[in-house]
């Protein structure tokens, strides 16, 4: 096997390796950090993997290295290596790939404090190019944040243009034809009289040709498949029940595991009895995994019933028995003992409202359930000394990481096989069903099982989103706000992700915790006297990332301020905002959407209108809800929402993102909350967690603009403008403040 290299201009290092009959090819930093992915462990005749293009006789096959959850990120990624590489989409087969840290996703640490997204000077950009360098150090493959487009938008078309220019080499060598009298079409070189050569007919030449140095990309105006809709490469599978999630992976042999652990979250399991449940008809074993128990059976119904058997003693919770002791510890961390962070601080905030008129609130969001459709699931066999599993997981290398810590053997020994996944908003991005999968498999040695939660388990143990309390003062002056004290308070995300295993490397204590202030101190507007702090209450329960994270809250606490200041200021809340906006593309779609909503239009008899605005992951949003009073509750009729990109790859998909977001926005909005009673959580399935049903969800009108200085990703920037344009649409329509979610609390929805 042989591997040829070169540093380009970029100062990206260029790899190819040659395979069974065939040539990889990748783009690379940092060499000596990024190994081979698959090279340790191959038999003479196998294929090594390296990033991204993959060409043997048999076909092209593109590594796409992110969680497919349904938001069609593996036909963007392919289509951003085929644009370049001169395929067709219909050529070309995809691949998840193995976790590898020459996957790192350097976007989850390009953005943040104390550079805002809107600010794009030298310094700004400098310190983003800088990050880069921590992202490849600590290998993280990772699928969050909204990055993974932003990450890829260039090292992707990269790797295939590079392996188109090395192709043309290789036909150059056999032909004897110079390198500029060729051309490529259609997974071909095309010779000057018109005869093609298959890629993969000059795949074994390839890899052995000095690779081309990497060639400037190819303009817009030049896209043949970017830019334009594209049907998605796994709608096939998925619709023909083809596609294969964990839950799906059967193996000879295979038993099937369920989960219990405490009703307390975290608590110990003091002990247990499960005599009777291994008295039943196809249960094999009942395992403790240190806080829960696996039972293991023939079948997945018969290990959960073999649960309710099993007689279990807990030891009793450590945080308030309900609910209003969670917000009541929380509201206690309004101290500077608790302060975590304060990232905005301009002017001189006390002074500007000492003896001002002002105008303060508190606003409250509960603990809130990711609700996938595919409940946590994962298969696992451990056999002479090597685990294997296969999960849908956000973090490859990670999970790689905590399978081995969980089985107590090397990392190097855990193949890790990421499948598709019915749903993770964060979720999959956590390790317990990774972990618990591992031990499992430690005590069934030779013997694969598949590791379910029951729905039960998954709704009622966590993690969640975070309980939190934003609070507000602020002042106006002749109709213009001049002051805003805005804090909030809330566990610590970070801190949870650390203790559980989830972060790519430990987080020291005192590191603040970035989600915390989200969305809130770096919108966009000019307030002279500006505070944004951060409290972090003492834990609770275990939370962690869910869609849009910090600002799923935060955005509902500002926006709502920001209505309340439009109304104490006498102004028209659309025209305020755009008053203080300092960033252009973030003022272009909070216009757009006011175009598209006829906003200053009178609405219909019996329904009002409301807006918000958020600018987070780097992507200015803003959304109209329209709503109506009718005889059984409120119904949201329409909603408009416009947000910047940058650019726009794949003009379908992103509105499918934004649709999927706003629903997303409005099931936790309307009705969604994860409540406590003696200790124990409330809810454990959709009857008692009830999400956005169809007659429900509005008519959803979309834009998309590319205004503004990055290319930026729409997984997550389409929810957190729905609960504040929500909340503001039901105070104009009852001229009622609501402070609380979910809104159902306060009011009635058809």
């Amino acid at each position: 096997m042989g591997r040829l290299g070169t540093y380009t201009r970029r100062g990206f290092i260029i790899a190819s390796v040659t395979v069974a009959g065939g040539v990889v090819f990748g783009v690379r930093t940092y060499n000596d950090r990024l190994e081979n992915p698959l090279t340790g462990g191959l038999a003479p005749d196998e294929a090594a993997l390296t990033p991204y293009v993959k060409i043997t006789a048999a076909g092209i096959t593109l590594i796409t290295p992110r969680a497919e959850m349904g938001q069609g990120i593996h036909t963007l990624l392919a289509s951003l290596v085929a644009e370049e590489l001169d395929v067709e989409l219909g050529q070309i087969q995809i691949e998840h790939g193995p976790p590898s840290s020459a996957y790192f996703n350097g976007g989850v640490v390009k953005e943040g404090y104390p550079f805002p997204t809107t600010d794009n000077s030298a310094i700004a950009e400098f310190a983003r190019a800088q990050r880069d360098i921590p992202a490849v150090f600590l290998g993280y493959q990772i699928t969050g944040g909204s990055t993974s487009t932003h990450d890829a938008y260039v090292k992707m078309r990269r790797a295939g243009a590079v392996a188109r220019e090395t192709l043309k080499a290789a036909a150059a060598a056999r032909t004897g034809i110079p390198v500029a009298q060729l051309a490529t079409k259609a997974g071909a070189v095309i010779l000057p009289d018109g005869t093609q050569l298959a890629y993969g007919d000059l795949a074994t030449e390839a890899a052995t040709t000095k690779l081309a140095d990497a060639p400037a990309l190819r303009p817009r105006s030049a896209w043949r498949i970017l830019g334009q809709s594209q049907d998605r490469l796994d709608v096939v599978d998925k619709t023909t029940g083809r596609a294969l999630y964990a839950s799906d992976i059967r193996l000879p042999g295979m038993r099937f595991g369920a989960l219990r652990r405490s009703p307390y979250l975290g608590g110990a399991l003091r002990s247990f009895d499960a005599s009777a449940a291994l008295s039943m008809r196809g249960v094999v074993a009942v395992i403790s995994v240190d806080t829960g128990v696996v039972a293991v059976a023939t079948d997945t119904w018969t290990a959960m019933r073999a649960l309710d058997a099993v007689v279990y003693d807990w030891a009793p919770p450590i945080y308030p028995a309900n609910t209003a002791g969670h917000f009541n510890t929380i509201a206690a961390a309004f101290r500077p003992e608790h302060q975590d962070s304060r990232q905005r601080d301009d002017g001189d905030v006390e002074a500007a409202l000492k003896g001002a008129n002002v105008i303060e609130g508190e606003y409250r969001a509960p603990y809130l359930a990711h609700a996938t459709m595919e409940p946590m699931s994962a298969a696992a066999l451990m056999q002479d000394g090597a685990l294997q599993i296969w999960a849908g997981t956000q973090g490859p290398t990670v999970a790689q990481r905590e399978a081995a810590r969980a089985a107590g053997i090397d990392e190097s020994a855990v193949t890790l096989t990421t499948t598709l996944m019915g749903g993770a908003f964060g979720r999959r991005g956590e390790m317990d069903f990774i972990q618990i999968a591992a031990k499992l498999a430690v005590q069934m040695q030779g013997t694969p099982v598949l590791l379910t939660y029951p729905r039960a388990e998954d709704m009622s143990r966590g993690p969640y989103r975070p309980a939190a309390i934003g609070r507000f003062r602020a002042a106006i002056t002749d109709g213009v706000p001049v002051a805003v004290d805005i804090a909030t308070a809330a566990p610590s995300i970070m801190a949870g992700i650390d203790a559980r295993g989830g972060a790519p490397a430990p987080i020291p204590g005192f590191v603040p915790d970035f989600t915390l202030p989200q969305a809130l101190w770096d919108q966009p507007y000019a307030i002279a006297n500006y505070r944004v702090t951060a409290y972090r209450s003492e834990p609770l329960l275990p939370v962690g990332f869910w869609r849009s994270v910090g600002a799923s809250q935060n955005s509902f606490f500002h926006e709502c301020m920001m209505d309340e200041l439009a109304t104490a200021a006498g102004r028209d809340p659309v025209e305020m905002r755009l008053s203080l906006m300092t960033d252009t593309p973030s003022r272009a779609v909070l216009t757009a959407v006011a175009e598209m909503a006829a906003w200053g239009t009178a609405p219909p008899a019996g329904r009002a209108r409301g807006v918000a605005f958020a600018l987070t992951f780097g992507v200015p949003t803003a959304q109209i809800i329209e709503i109506e009073q009718t005889r059984s509750g409120i119904l949201i009729r329409d909603v408009w929402i416009a947000a910047d990109v940058g650019v726009a790859l794949d003009p379908r998909n992103l509105d499918a993102q934004l649709i999927s977001g706003v629903n997303y926005g409005l099931s936790a909005a309307i009705a969604e909350e994860i409540t406590l009673a003696d200790g124990a959580v409330n809810q454990s399935n959709y009857h008692d967690y009830p999400v956005l049903r169809m007659y429900q969800a509005p008519r959803i009108h979309t834009r998309i603009l590319e205004n503004q200085h990055h290319i930026r990703g729409i997984g997550e920037p389409g929810t957190p403008p729905t609960a504040p344009a929500l909340a503001n649409a039901i105070f104009a329509l009852t001229s009622t403040r609501v402070r609380e979610l979910p809104l159902g609390k306060s009011v009635t929805f058809a």
